[in-house]
């Protein structure tokens, strides 16, 4: 829920849809991200990942993804508010790209 909260009032423009029975938000036509909750843990995945800086690069996990990468967490503390609504606003810019650079 903290997540959803976080991603909604960064991006008020989202909009929220079910893809492969997951939680995805989109702007207009444009897959912006999703939410994966595993046994373990909750992935926040980016499909515009490509764009992001480098400085993002410590805190994402591509997992053999050759597009996607994301934040995972594995409790509510780990969460970095911060880390997450900057590269929400990063993946904003790059939106109406194509996932690959």
């Amino acid at each position: 829920m903290h997540l959803q909260v976080l991603i909604e009032h960064t991006l008020p423009s989202a909009e929220l849809k079910y893809k492969w029975k997951l939680p995805c938000y989109y702007i207009g036509k444009r897959p912006i991200c999703y939410i994966n909750k595993s046994k373990d843990y909750v992935d926040v995945g980016f499909w515009h990942a490509a764009y992001l800086p480098k400085e993002f690069d410590e805190y994402l996990v591509s997992e053999k993804r050759k597009i996607v990468k994301s934040l995972r967490y594995k409790s509510l503390e780990e969460i970095d508010d911060q880390v997450l609504i900057a590269i929400l606003k990063e993946v904003f810019l790059h939106k109406d790209k194509s996932f690959f650079k």
